[in-house]
């Protein structure tokens, strides 16, 4: 709220209102620190601190829609006129109960086998320019059962200038898949500075993030879905056109195209359906197919490895995984005709693909006999009385026999259309375009649809969020639906395009430039699962299992792990530790694990009087199990 030039009050939304009111907020807070001490106290972290721990957290907005909340002049007034040099963390606290605030995280409690949940943090260093993160942060369960969470870390070993970062890679042990309830604990780092002007000693700080996080068993294969990212180009390496060409306002797709994003609504959905849908940032050899029910590839642009292709077709056919599909257009003379001038670059921009990469998921699909075409389609239709909108969609060409395939009449309003589109308002009927295919494939079962705009909810007309879980119960279950597998749509022969017929790749734009496919190393990043960070994934050649905790039982998912050893020289994770100083009685003993494989022996001299003194005094199981332990230690 501000003044109006003439009279009264207004109401104005977003950074440019919000950043001058924040400077003046600051320039307030800067005159009640006495001038003699401005030196040791100001600066950017310690303004910081003041204004995100004195902010007043709203009730609605999650912590991406509103950081710290809003400001509030008094209460960090109260909080810097005390203020000593330190360090801290931003945001200070993680809770899955702490709902809509912690959204996503509270929409989806941790379990045993996913993908690592990725909590990314700010630290903030008052005491100077520069500190230094001494060795690697802790975590400090409250309880033994914070045992079973497994945290690795990166972070900023050097904080220059003023700031840094600390990412937590959050995991639940195998140990853990049928634990049910809340982990709580701490998780600090220490940070220390040179000596403060006049000091000899280095000023030193304990950061601490407090983290309440909820956990449940490990739910049933069919109720996995995994959102494949990684094959979505972030905004802005290039010019990526928006995926619905009706809407002239917004040329660029620059939501990011990501499940917390454009697409959080059919996040919501999938989860009040019951589903646990994780995300994918690395390529298609970095997850285990074996737990999944469905993989889910909507809007994407990228290029595909050789080795995800191969990987792909045995995981269908052999694995049972389902394999779900939303496409978008690409027509290479549409794109040509999207060209424009920039202004700011002072250079020509013309789209690197099309809404999606046709080519690229052909190629995909290729084992499967199914392919995309080049028709840039809209219209209205229905299933089952169900009303949709098909909003520059694309149209399949290829399809075994077999399968099921929809058919609607829409019009064609690519380039290469127009023609056909000008004749068919003149009156003429519309063509049926096959936009939906399902199959069976091996174990496996796939399904491809040619739109992805009523996912996504930045330009949706309507939502198909009723056909994505017909799908979903036939990918990941095996239930079909009449209405989608009714007889009138079962093909009895395949049909065919010639390879001449399909979309091409354009040849005047260097695609390497935007991908992280083309020229690029195939390896999974630190977003999947611990055990093949820094490899090429799974199903090529055995390295190794978890090292279980001791004295505690391993469900056996049935999940094997099946990871190379001919990995490229990469650094390896930071050492995690997950030590409990009062390992009395505590059943999972609180080792230090070395990238999840070889224990670490640090504290030795506790930790075996320890072993001795319950060894006397527990039951023969537990002196059997101990001194397994201990004998482990011994050895190693």
């Amino acid at each position: 709220m501000g003044s109006k030039i003439s009279t009264g009050c207004k109401s104005l939304s977003g950074t440019s209102v919000a950043s001058p009111v924040v400077a003046g907020v600051v320039c307030l807070l800067v005159s009640i620190i006495p001038e003699m001490s401005r030196k040791n106290i100001l600066n950017p972290a310690s303004m910081k601190q003041a204004l995100v721990e004195g902010a007043a957290k709203l009730a609605g907005p999650n912590m991406y829609e509103q950081g710290a909340g809003r400001v509030d002049l008094l209460e960090s007034y109260e909080i810097l006129k005390d203020y000593q040099p330190r360090a801290s963390i931003f945001p200070s606290v993680l809770d899955f109960t702490d709902c809509p605030y912690s959204w996503p995280f509270c929409r989806q409690p941790l379990y045993a086998g996913a993908m690592p949940v990725i909590f990314n943090t700010t630290i903030l260093n008052g005491m100077g320019v520069i500190g230094y993160v001494e060795g690697p942060p802790t975590w400090l369960p409250s309880d033994e059962e914070g045992n079973l969470l497994s945290i690795h870390f990166t972070y900023s070993e050097v904080i220059w200038p003023w700031t840094g970062y600390l990412a937590l890679y959050i995991q639940i042990r195998e140990e853990g898949a049928q634990f049910s309830g809340d982990i709580e604990g701490n998780v600090t780092l220490r940070v220390h500075s040179p000596p403060a002007q006049g000091e000899k000693d280095p000023q030193i700080s304990t950061c601490v993030l407090q983290l309440k996080l909820k956990v449940v068993p490990t739910p049933p294969r069919s109720k996995w879905v995994l959102w494949d990212q990684f094959h979505s180009i972030k905004y802005p390496p290039g010019y990526i056109p928006r995926d619905s060409l009706d809407v002239r306002n917004d040329i660029l797709d620059w939501h990011g195209d990501h499940l917390h994003t454009n697409f959080h609504i059919m996040f919501n959905m999938l989860r009040d359906a019951g589903y646990y849908i994780e995300t994918l940032g690395s390529p298609l050899t970095c997850f285990d197919a074996r737990q999944y029910g469905t993989l889910l590839l909507v809007d994407l642009e990228d290029e595909y490895f050789a080795e995800e292709i191969e990987k792909l077709r045995d995981d269908v056919i052999n694995t049972g995984l389902g394999l779900v599909v939303f496409a978008e257009w690409y027509n290479v003379d549409t794109m040509v005709k999207m060209r424009f001038f920039d202004d700011n670059t002072r250079s020509w921009w013309t789209p690197v693909t099309g809404g999606a990469n046709i080519p690229a998921l052909n190629d995909l699909l290729a084992p499967f006999g199914i392919a995309f075409g080049d028709k840039i389609l809209n219209g209205d239709f229905s299933i089952d009385g169900e009303q949709s909108r098909y909003a520059s969609g694309t149209d399949i060409m290829r399809f075994p026999g077999g399968g099921y395939v929809h058919r609607f009449p829409f019009l064609d309003s690519s380039e290469s259309g127009a023609t056909q589109s000008v004749l068919l308002t003149s009156g003429m009927t519309k063509a049926d375009s096959p936009i939906l295919g399902l199959i069976d494939e091996g174990e496996g079962r796939v399904a491809v649809y040619g739109d992805s705009n009523c996912l996504d909810s930045s330009h949706m007309v309507t939502n198909c969020y009723w056909l994505l879980r017909k799908i979903l119960y036939f990918t990941s279950g095996d239930f079909r639906d009449t209405v989608l597998f009714s007889d009138s749509v079962k093909l009895d022969f395949p049909f065919y395009k010639e390879d001449n017929q399909l979309p091409t790749r354009r040849t005047d734009v260097n695609f390497s430039l935007y991908s992280a496919v083309v020229g690029k190393d195939l390896v999974c990043r630190t977003d999947s699962r611990f055990e093949i960070w820094g490899t090429k994934g799974y199903n090529l050649r055995v390295r190794g299992r978890n090292r279980r905790l001791p004295c505690y039982a391993v469900i056996d998912l049935g999940r094997g792990l099946n990871s190379t050893i001919d990995t490229p020289m990469v650094r390896h994770p930071k050492l995690t530790v997950k030590s409990r100083s009062d390992s009395l009685g505590n059943k999972y003993l609180g080792l230090l694990y070395w990238d999840e494989f070889v224990p670490v022996l640090v504290g030795i001299h506790w930790l075996v009087p320890v072993v001795i003194a319950i060894t006397e005094t527990t039951s023969k199981k537990k002196r059997i199990c101990l001194w397994s332990v201990r004998q482990s230690i011994v050895q190693f």
